[in-house]
């Protein structure tokens, strides 16, 4: 699978709750034209850390208490990368950090869109990234 480097840039364009966590992400090339529309879908608990290092864990479909996620809104991707079996991080201008991290029996993430290379990260995790 391929990480999704494409994020790098785009912005945070829409935040959505329920049983998952839904971040859209969009960017233009200079001439106006869509370069990335892309929807990352979370299933499982998301470690966000601040600026200044203080790391919560969310968990998906609990409501308000995601209301940290919010703070995203308009904010640029400056880091987007894959380890291990799955674990996404994500870095945005404003120092805030994303990780999500495979878990051994449910989806973890999914990334789909426009300008990107779908990802599921399925039970367990998935192996042969490509860089």
């Amino acid at each position: 699978m391929k990480v999704p480097a494409e994020l790098v840039g785009a912005r945070v364009t829409r935040t959505a709750f329920d049983c998952q966590v839904r971040i859209s992400f969009t960017d233009h090339e200079p001439d106006g034209r869509v370069r990335v529309d892309g929807e990352l879908v979370i299933e499982t608990p998301i470690t966000v850390t601040d600026a200044a290092g203080t790391q919560t864990i969310l968990f998906p479909g609990t409501g308000t208490a995601l209301a940290p996620l919010l703070g995203l809104f308009t904010k640029a991707v400056t880091k987007a990368e894959v380890t291990g079996l799955g674990t996404l991080s994500l870095g945005f201008d404003d120092g805030t950090r994303l990780s999500i991290d495979p878990d051994p029996d449910y989806e973890s993430w999914s990334l789909t869109g426009s300008g990107l290379e779908p990802v599921l990260v399925g039970p367990g995790g998935e192996s042969d990234w490509q860089h």
